[in-house]
Protein backbone atom coordinates (compact mmCIF):
# COMPACT_ATOMS: atom_id res chain seq x y z
CA UNK A 1 0.00 0.00 0.00
CA UNK A 2 1.42 3.32 -0.92
CA UNK A 3 1.87 5.77 2.06
CA UNK A 4 -0.90 8.46 1.90
CA UNK A 5 1.01 10.44 4.97
CA UNK A 6 4.38 11.19 2.57
CA UNK A 7 2.75 12.56 -1.19
CA UNK A 8 6.43 11.91 -1.73
CA UNK A 9 5.74 7.70 -2.01
CA UNK A 10 2.76 7.77 -3.38
CA UNK A 11 2.84 6.03 -7.01
CA UNK A 12 0.13 7.77 -8.77
CA UNK A 13 -0.72 4.97 -11.49
CA UNK A 14 -1.38 2.65 -8.54
CA UNK A 15 -4.19 4.94 -7.92
CA UNK A 16 -5.26 6.21 -10.99
CA UNK A 17 -7.48 3.64 -13.27
CA UNK A 18 -7.32 5.39 -16.85
CA UNK A 19 -10.38 3.67 -18.01
CA UNK A 20 -12.77 4.65 -14.95
CA UNK A 21 -11.51 8.48 -15.35
CA UNK A 22 -11.29 8.90 -18.67
CA UNK A 23 -13.05 11.61 -20.55
CA UNK A 24 -14.34 8.92 -23.10
CA UNK A 25 -13.99 5.15 -23.10
CA UNK A 26 -14.76 2.64 -25.13
CA UNK A 27 -15.76 -1.24 -24.15
CA UNK A 28 -14.68 -3.82 -26.76
CA UNK A 29 -16.44 -7.31 -25.86
CA UNK A 30 -14.55 -9.09 -27.62
CA UNK A 31 -16.37 -13.02 -26.65
CA UNK A 32 -19.15 -10.73 -28.24
CA UNK A 33 -17.05 -10.69 -31.69
CA UNK A 34 -16.39 -14.29 -31.46
CA UNK A 35 -19.49 -15.24 -30.94
CA UNK A 36 -20.92 -13.02 -33.93
CA UNK A 37 -18.16 -14.43 -36.54
CA UNK A 38 -19.07 -18.10 -35.07
CA UNK A 39 -22.84 -17.25 -35.51
CA UNK A 40 -21.94 -16.08 -39.33
CA UNK A 41 -19.92 -19.39 -39.88
CA UNK A 42 -22.94 -21.15 -38.68
CA UNK A 43 -25.02 -19.09 -41.45
CA UNK A 44 -22.66 -19.56 -44.15
CA UNK A 45 -23.34 -23.38 -43.75
CA UNK A 46 -20.96 -25.40 -45.69
CA UNK A 47 -18.53 -22.26 -47.11
CA UNK A 48 -15.64 -21.52 -45.11
CA UNK A 49 -15.97 -18.25 -43.45
CA UNK A 50 -13.05 -15.33 -43.41
CA UNK A 51 -13.03 -12.34 -41.37
CA UNK A 52 -13.05 -9.14 -42.50
CA UNK A 53 -10.57 -7.00 -39.98
CA UNK A 54 -9.90 -3.81 -42.82
CA UNK A 55 -10.05 -0.35 -40.90
CA UNK A 56 -8.20 -1.24 -38.00
CA UNK A 57 -10.75 -3.57 -37.58
CA UNK A 58 -13.55 -1.33 -38.28
CA UNK A 59 -12.08 0.79 -35.82
CA UNK A 60 -12.00 -1.20 -32.85
CA UNK A 61 -8.37 -2.66 -32.88
CA UNK A 62 -6.97 -4.85 -35.12
CA UNK A 63 -4.23 -6.67 -32.66
CA UNK A 64 -6.86 -7.30 -30.18
CA UNK A 65 -9.95 -8.41 -32.96
CA UNK A 66 -7.53 -10.38 -35.25
CA UNK A 67 -6.29 -12.14 -32.44
CA UNK A 68 -10.02 -13.32 -31.03
CA UNK A 69 -11.37 -14.15 -34.41
CA UNK A 70 -8.12 -16.47 -35.47
CA UNK A 71 -8.80 -18.17 -32.01
CA UNK A 72 -12.52 -18.42 -33.11
CA UNK A 73 -11.14 -20.05 -36.00
CA UNK A 74 -10.50 -17.70 -38.88
CA UNK A 75 -8.02 -18.82 -41.23
CA UNK A 76 -8.73 -16.65 -43.77
CA UNK A 77 -8.82 -12.89 -43.40
CA UNK A 78 -9.21 -9.57 -45.76
CA UNK A 79 -7.33 -6.42 -44.99
CA UNK A 80 -7.88 -2.98 -47.09
CA UNK A 81 -4.07 -2.48 -47.23
CA UNK A 82 -0.57 -3.80 -47.49
CA UNK A 83 0.54 -2.34 -43.67
CA UNK A 84 -2.59 -4.02 -42.15
CA UNK A 85 -1.64 -7.87 -43.74
CA UNK A 86 1.77 -7.05 -41.91
CA UNK A 87 0.42 -5.93 -38.68
CA UNK A 88 -2.46 -9.14 -38.95
CA UNK A 89 0.35 -11.56 -39.16
CA UNK A 90 1.86 -11.28 -36.23
CA UNK A 91 -1.63 -12.37 -34.91
CA UNK A 92 -2.57 -14.59 -37.37
CA UNK A 93 0.71 -17.02 -38.08
CA UNK A 94 -0.70 -19.60 -40.44
CA UNK A 95 -3.59 -17.45 -42.00
CA UNK A 96 -3.93 -16.51 -45.27
CA UNK A 97 -3.95 -12.75 -45.48
CA UNK A 98 -5.98 -11.28 -48.67
CA UNK A 99 -5.11 -7.76 -49.78
CA UNK A 100 -7.62 -6.10 -51.20
CA UNK A 101 -6.25 -2.25 -52.65
CA UNK A 102 -4.42 -5.05 -54.73
CA UNK A 103 -0.23 -4.24 -55.11
CA UNK A 104 1.73 -1.94 -56.41
CA UNK A 105 5.38 -1.26 -57.71
CA UNK A 106 7.61 -1.03 -54.41
CA UNK A 107 5.13 -3.69 -52.31
CA UNK A 108 5.86 -6.42 -54.13
CA UNK A 109 8.58 -7.77 -51.84
CA UNK A 110 6.37 -7.26 -48.55
CA UNK A 111 3.64 -9.51 -50.00
CA UNK A 112 6.82 -12.64 -50.31
CA UNK A 113 8.28 -11.85 -46.79
CA UNK A 114 4.79 -11.50 -45.22
CA UNK A 115 2.64 -14.51 -47.49
CA UNK A 116 0.07 -12.14 -48.16
CA UNK A 117 -2.14 -12.75 -51.06
CA UNK A 118 -2.65 -9.47 -53.47
CA UNK A 119 -6.52 -9.40 -54.71
CA UNK A 120 -5.85 -7.95 -58.53
CA UNK A 121 -8.29 -5.94 -59.36
CA UNK A 122 -7.53 -4.74 -62.92
CA UNK A 123 -5.70 -5.25 -66.05
CA UNK A 124 -2.35 -3.15 -65.07
CA UNK A 125 -2.61 -4.84 -61.43
CA UNK A 126 -2.63 -7.89 -63.51
CA UNK A 127 0.26 -7.53 -65.60
CA UNK A 128 2.38 -6.35 -62.43
CA UNK A 129 1.93 -8.63 -60.99
CA UNK A 130 2.71 -11.54 -63.99
CA UNK A 131 5.88 -9.53 -64.36
CA UNK A 132 6.58 -10.00 -60.42
CA UNK A 133 6.02 -13.80 -60.50
CA UNK A 134 8.00 -14.40 -63.54
CA UNK A 135 10.37 -12.88 -61.63
CA UNK A 136 10.82 -13.74 -58.18
CA UNK A 137 8.66 -17.61 -58.62
CA UNK A 138 5.18 -18.38 -57.97
CA UNK A 139 3.11 -16.94 -55.40
CA UNK A 140 -0.39 -16.61 -54.91
CA UNK A 141 -2.94 -13.87 -55.85
CA UNK A 142 -6.69 -13.62 -55.95
CA UNK A 143 -9.14 -11.85 -58.80
CA UNK A 144 -11.96 -9.27 -58.20
CA UNK A 145 -14.25 -9.77 -60.87
CA UNK A 146 -16.48 -6.77 -61.42
CA UNK A 147 -19.95 -7.91 -61.79
CA UNK A 148 -22.39 -4.91 -61.60
CA UNK A 149 -21.05 -2.52 -59.00
CA UNK A 150 -18.75 -0.59 -61.13
CA UNK A 151 -16.10 -0.34 -58.27
CA UNK A 152 -12.78 -2.06 -58.51
CA UNK A 153 -12.96 -5.30 -60.53
CA UNK A 154 -12.18 -6.66 -63.88
CA UNK A 155 -14.86 -6.69 -66.26
CA UNK A 156 -16.87 -9.78 -66.75
CA UNK A 157 -15.99 -10.63 -70.57
CA UNK A 158 -12.03 -9.19 -69.39
CA UNK A 159 -12.07 -11.75 -66.80
CA UNK A 160 -13.91 -14.79 -69.04
CA UNK A 161 -11.22 -13.88 -71.37
CA UNK A 162 -8.72 -14.07 -69.26
CA UNK A 163 -9.62 -17.21 -67.67
CA UNK A 164 -9.49 -18.89 -70.89
CA UNK A 165 -5.97 -17.60 -71.75
CA UNK A 166 -3.85 -20.37 -72.20
CA UNK A 167 -0.78 -18.01 -72.59
CA UNK A 168 -0.52 -16.79 -69.06
CA UNK A 169 2.53 -17.51 -67.27
CA UNK A 170 2.15 -20.88 -65.29
CA UNK A 171 4.20 -19.18 -62.07
CA UNK A 172 0.52 -17.13 -62.22
CA UNK A 173 -1.71 -18.61 -59.49
CA UNK A 174 -5.09 -16.98 -58.52
CA UNK A 175 -6.59 -19.05 -55.35
CA UNK A 176 -9.67 -17.14 -54.83
CA UNK A 177 -12.49 -15.24 -57.69
CA UNK A 178 -14.47 -12.99 -55.60
CA UNK A 179 -16.82 -10.10 -56.16
CA UNK A 180 -19.04 -8.22 -54.13
CA UNK A 181 -22.60 -7.40 -53.92
CA UNK A 182 -23.79 -3.89 -54.92
CA UNK A 183 -27.47 -3.93 -52.87
CA UNK A 184 -26.93 -7.66 -50.45
CA UNK A 185 -28.55 -5.58 -47.43
CA UNK A 186 -31.61 -5.00 -49.57
CA UNK A 187 -32.87 -8.88 -50.11
CA UNK A 188 -35.84 -7.89 -52.68
CA UNK A 189 -33.28 -6.11 -55.05
CA UNK A 190 -33.27 -7.29 -58.44
CA UNK A 191 -29.55 -6.61 -59.12
CA UNK A 192 -28.79 -9.68 -56.15
CA UNK A 193 -30.18 -12.33 -58.65
CA UNK A 194 -28.61 -10.47 -61.40
CA UNK A 195 -24.98 -10.28 -59.77
CA UNK A 196 -25.37 -13.70 -58.46
CA UNK A 197 -26.29 -15.24 -61.79
CA UNK A 198 -23.29 -13.30 -63.27
CA UNK A 199 -20.97 -14.26 -61.16
CA UNK A 200 -21.71 -18.12 -61.44
CA UNK A 201 -20.40 -17.55 -65.17
CA UNK A 202 -17.32 -16.67 -63.67
CA UNK A 203 -17.21 -19.66 -61.40
CA UNK A 204 -17.80 -21.81 -64.25
CA UNK A 205 -15.35 -19.84 -66.59
CA UNK A 206 -12.57 -20.27 -63.75
CA UNK A 207 -13.33 -24.02 -62.38
CA UNK A 208 -11.52 -25.40 -60.05
CA UNK A 209 -10.54 -21.93 -58.26
CA UNK A 210 -12.37 -21.26 -55.12
CA UNK A 211 -15.11 -18.55 -55.54
CA UNK A 212 -16.41 -15.62 -52.98
CA UNK A 213 -19.95 -13.77 -53.20
CA UNK A 214 -20.66 -13.01 -49.83
CA UNK A 215 -19.93 -10.34 -47.19
CA UNK A 216 -22.29 -9.89 -44.52
CA UNK A 217 -25.51 -9.30 -46.20
CA UNK A 218 -24.93 -11.87 -48.82
CA UNK A 219 -24.63 -14.37 -46.32
CA UNK A 220 -28.18 -13.89 -45.33
CA UNK A 221 -30.08 -14.25 -48.40
CA UNK A 222 -29.07 -17.51 -48.81
CA UNK A 223 -27.07 -20.69 -49.50
CA UNK A 224 -27.39 -19.93 -53.35
CA UNK A 225 -24.77 -16.84 -52.20
CA UNK A 226 -22.28 -18.42 -50.14
CA UNK A 227 -19.96 -20.35 -52.48
CA UNK A 228 -16.62 -20.94 -51.11
CA UNK A 229 -15.87 -18.82 -49.00
CA UNK A 230 -17.97 -16.02 -46.84
CA UNK A 231 -16.53 -12.36 -45.61
CA UNK A 232 -18.50 -11.23 -43.22
CA UNK A 233 -17.72 -7.59 -41.50
CA UNK A 234 -20.05 -5.33 -40.30
CA UNK A 235 -21.96 -8.39 -38.87
CA UNK A 236 -19.00 -9.73 -36.71
CA UNK A 237 -18.76 -5.89 -34.63
CA UNK A 238 -22.44 -6.13 -33.77
CA UNK A 239 -23.43 -3.88 -36.59
CA UNK A 240 -26.67 -4.02 -38.97
CA UNK A 241 -26.06 -5.90 -42.15
CA UNK A 242 -29.47 -6.11 -43.87
CA UNK A 243 -32.16 -3.44 -43.96
CA UNK A 244 -35.31 -3.30 -42.46
CA UNK A 245 -35.02 -6.93 -40.19
CA UNK A 246 -33.82 -6.81 -37.10
CA UNK A 247 -30.75 -7.45 -36.05
CA UNK A 248 -29.74 -10.70 -34.82
CA UNK A 249 -25.93 -9.91 -33.73
CA UNK A 250 -24.19 -9.19 -30.63
CA UNK A 251 -23.23 -5.54 -29.60
CA UNK A 252 -19.77 -5.32 -29.86
CA UNK A 253 -18.68 -1.95 -28.75
CA UNK A 254 -19.93 0.25 -25.95
CA UNK A 255 -19.11 4.03 -26.12
CA UNK A 256 -19.67 6.29 -23.02
CA UNK A 257 -18.90 9.37 -22.12
CA UNK A 258 -18.00 11.34 -18.63
CA UNK A 259 -20.40 13.93 -17.59
CA UNK A 260 -18.42 17.33 -16.90
CA UNK A 261 -21.14 19.17 -15.45
CA UNK A 262 -25.23 19.24 -14.68
CA UNK A 263 -26.45 22.52 -14.75
CA UNK A 264 -29.93 23.91 -14.75
CA UNK A 265 -31.58 26.37 -17.25
CA UNK A 266 -34.50 28.17 -17.92
CA UNK A 267 -37.22 28.01 -19.84
CA UNK A 268 -36.97 30.12 -22.91
CA UNK A 269 -33.10 29.70 -22.66
CA UNK A 270 -30.78 28.58 -25.52
CA UNK A 271 -28.01 26.18 -25.99
CA UNK A 272 -25.04 25.94 -27.38
CA UNK A 273 -23.94 27.43 -30.69
CA UNK A 274 -26.27 29.73 -32.24
CA UNK A 275 -28.92 29.16 -30.14
CA UNK A 276 -30.87 27.17 -32.31
CA UNK A 277 -32.29 25.18 -29.55
CA UNK A 278 -34.26 26.96 -27.39
CA UNK A 279 -35.85 25.10 -23.91
CA UNK A 280 -39.65 24.54 -23.63
CA UNK A 281 -39.50 23.87 -19.83
CA UNK A 282 -37.10 24.78 -16.97
CA UNK A 283 -34.32 22.13 -17.70
CA UNK A 284 -31.48 19.84 -16.50
CA UNK A 285 -28.75 19.59 -18.96
CA UNK A 286 -25.61 17.49 -18.86
CA UNK A 287 -22.88 18.50 -20.61
CA UNK A 288 -20.20 15.78 -21.79
CA UNK A 289 -16.74 15.32 -22.92
CA UNK A 290 -17.06 13.64 -26.35
CA UNK A 291 -17.75 15.42 -29.59
CA UNK A 292 -16.96 15.07 -33.51
CA UNK A 293 -13.75 15.00 -33.02
CA UNK A 294 -14.36 11.98 -31.00
CA UNK A 295 -16.49 10.12 -34.06
CA UNK A 296 -19.46 11.92 -32.45
CA UNK A 297 -20.69 13.20 -35.86
CA UNK A 298 -21.84 16.93 -35.82
CA UNK A 299 -25.12 15.51 -38.10
CA UNK A 300 -26.30 13.66 -34.68
CA UNK A 301 -26.94 17.50 -33.30
CA UNK A 302 -30.07 17.98 -31.83
CA UNK A 303 -31.04 20.89 -34.10
CA UNK A 304 -29.17 23.57 -35.81
CA UNK A 305 -27.87 20.89 -38.53
CA UNK A 306 -29.07 20.72 -41.99
CA UNK A 307 -30.21 16.90 -41.41
CA UNK A 308 -33.04 18.12 -38.96
CA UNK A 309 -34.59 19.74 -41.58
CA UNK A 310 -35.75 16.28 -42.96
CA UNK A 311 -35.42 14.40 -40.28
CA UNK A 312 -36.40 15.28 -37.05
CA UNK A 313 -34.69 13.85 -33.70
CA UNK A 314 -31.12 13.59 -33.11
CA UNK A 315 -29.40 11.28 -31.55
CA UNK A 316 -29.99 9.76 -27.98
CA UNK A 317 -27.56 8.52 -24.63
CA UNK A 318 -28.41 6.62 -22.12
CA UNK A 319 -27.89 6.58 -18.28
CA UNK A 320 -29.19 5.39 -14.95
CA UNK A 321 -32.02 3.84 -17.14
CA UNK A 322 -33.36 6.56 -19.12
CA UNK A 323 -32.68 7.75 -22.89
CA UNK A 324 -31.58 11.40 -22.89
CA UNK A 325 -31.81 13.70 -26.57
CA UNK A 326 -28.73 15.70 -27.57
CA UNK A 327 -30.28 19.10 -27.39
CA UNK A 328 -28.44 22.11 -29.44
CA UNK A 329 -25.31 21.58 -31.89
CA UNK A 330 -22.50 18.62 -31.04
CA UNK A 331 -19.24 20.59 -30.94
CA UNK A 332 -15.83 19.43 -31.15
CA UNK A 333 -14.80 17.55 -27.62
CA UNK A 334 -18.34 18.35 -26.16
CA UNK A 335 -22.18 17.08 -26.56
CA UNK A 336 -24.76 18.44 -24.38
CA UNK A 337 -28.08 15.94 -23.59
CA UNK A 338 -31.07 17.08 -21.80
CA UNK A 339 -31.32 14.96 -18.44
CA UNK A 340 -34.58 16.84 -16.87
CA UNK A 341 -36.67 13.45 -16.87
CA UNK A 342 -34.05 11.25 -14.95
CA UNK A 343 -34.51 11.47 -10.90
CA UNK A 344 -31.46 14.69 -9.83
CA UNK A 345 -30.47 11.90 -7.51
CA UNK A 346 -29.83 9.49 -10.17
CA UNK A 347 -27.04 10.83 -11.71
CA UNK A 348 -23.84 13.60 -11.31
CA UNK A 349 -20.92 15.19 -12.46
CA UNK A 350 -18.42 12.22 -13.33
CA UNK A 351 -21.15 9.59 -14.41
CA UNK A 352 -20.84 8.34 -17.80
CA UNK A 353 -23.84 8.84 -20.68
CA UNK A 354 -23.38 5.78 -23.17
CA UNK A 355 -23.23 7.15 -26.17
CA UNK A 356 -24.23 4.04 -28.38
CA UNK A 357 -23.71 0.12 -26.91
CA UNK A 358 -26.27 -2.66 -25.51
CA UNK A 359 -29.26 0.29 -24.57
CA UNK A 360 -28.87 2.43 -27.74
CA UNK A 361 -27.85 0.20 -31.22
CA UNK A 362 -25.13 1.45 -32.74
CA UNK A 363 -26.99 1.99 -36.37
CA UNK A 364 -30.12 3.84 -34.52
CA UNK A 365 -27.08 6.60 -33.84
CA UNK A 366 -26.10 6.27 -37.28
CA UNK A 367 -29.55 6.70 -38.63
CA UNK A 368 -30.04 9.86 -36.73
CA UNK A 369 -26.52 11.27 -37.91
CA UNK A 370 -28.01 10.13 -41.78
CA UNK A 371 -25.20 7.76 -42.15
CA UNK A 372 -24.47 4.02 -41.24
CA UNK A 373 -22.82 1.87 -38.55
CA UNK A 374 -20.08 1.27 -40.65
CA UNK A 375 -18.56 5.25 -40.65
CA UNK A 376 -19.86 5.40 -36.78
CA UNK A 377 -17.27 2.43 -35.78
CA UNK A 378 -14.53 4.02 -38.76
CA UNK A 379 -14.78 7.10 -37.05
CA UNK A 380 -14.31 6.69 -33.52
CA UNK A 381 -11.22 9.23 -32.59
CA UNK A 382 -8.01 8.68 -31.02
CA UNK A 383 -9.01 9.58 -27.63
CA UNK A 384 -11.32 6.66 -26.13
CA UNK A 385 -9.25 5.04 -23.40
CA UNK A 386 -10.39 1.29 -24.20
CA UNK A 387 -11.02 -1.57 -22.59
CA UNK A 388 -10.69 -5.05 -23.81
CA UNK A 389 -12.83 -7.85 -22.48
CA UNK A 390 -11.59 -11.24 -23.62
CA UNK A 391 -14.00 -14.08 -23.93
CA UNK A 392 -12.21 -15.74 -20.77
CA UNK A 393 -12.76 -12.59 -18.35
Amino acid sequence: MPDTANPDSIDLDELIDEFDTAPARLTIDLGALADNWREMARSSGSARTAAVVKADAYGLGLEDCGTVLYKAGARDFFVAVVQEGVTLRTYAPDARIYVLSGVWPGQEALFYEHGLVPVLASEEQLAFWMSVTAEHGDHPCALQIDTGFNRLGLGLDEAIAFADDVSRPASFSPVLVLSHLQSGDTPNSPANEQQLQAFRRVAEAFEGIECSLSASAGIFLGPDYHFDLTRPGIAVYGGEAVNGVPNPMKPVATAEARIIQIRDAKQGETVSYGGTHRLTRDSRLAIVSAGYADGYMRALSGSGVPLRQTQGEGAFGFIAGHKVPVVGRITMDLTIFDVTDVPQNAIAAGDYIELFGHNIPLDDVARAGGTIGYELLTSLGLRYERRYIYPDD
